[in-house]
């Protein structure tokens, strides 16, 4: 399967709570919801439904999850939300219990087994592995070189501080830029894979 990481980003390379302000204060994080005033349906939003259209799964971090699995069943009837809620997810968690995963069509990868558990799904047969949010996630795929695509909405916005998917290890890693379009809203949706190394 190919790993997808799909993320809305600021200029400064920040992916933290670009949905609403409640989505994660962590580091006292203020400006929650950024993403807002830049979405636009066509150019945006049908680079979410074109990842989501080739994704055979959806893999994401606990606190992304938990945000997703809170807002999408209640949605059903729409196309894009009822793909959401069919589609098969895997959670990365320690901590959620089977109980918890009421969002159909989940399964938890304890945290202590994830790289190797998402190494097994990144060699099987299969469509895309879709990534959204899950910035703690995404710099691990990254790190561990596991990563197939990069798709980054780039918002022409600085946000002065937050979460990044980047590891900050030192390594270079080169990328190739396969596409890109921008939206009337001035939004850079850029899709890179791993380039050669130099």
């Amino acid at each position: 399967m190919r790993i997808v990481i799909s993320e809305f980003m600021s200029l400064d390379g920040v992916v933290q709570a670009p949905g609403g302000p409640d989505e994660d204060t962590d580091g006292g994080f203020v400006h929650g919801g950024w993403s807002h005033p830049f979405f636009d349906p066509e150019v945006v939003g049908g680079a979410f439904d074109d990842a989501l259209t080739k994704a055979e799964a959806l893999l994401f971090g606990r606190r992304t999850w938990q945000s997703m699995a809170a807002a999408w069943p209640e949605r059903a009837g729409d196309p894009f939300a009822d793909r959401m809620n069919a589609i098969p997810k895997y959670v990365v968690s320690e901590t959620l219990g089977e109980a918890e995963l009421a969002w159909d069509n989940t399964t938890r990868i304890p945290g202590d087994k994830a790289v190797a558990r998402i190494r097994e799904l990144h060699e099987a047969e299969g469509g895309d592995l879709l990534v959204m949010g899950s910035p703690t996630l995404a710099r691990t795929l990254l790190r561990e070189g596991l990563v197939d695509e990069l798709r980054l909405m780039i918002m022409p916005v600085i946000l002065g501080g937050g979460k990044t998917i980047f590891p900050g290890d030192g390594a270079l890693r080169p990328l190739e830029l396969v596409s890109t379009v921008t939206s009337g809203t001035g939004v850079h949706v850029c899709t890179y894979r791993p380039g050669a190394e130099g």
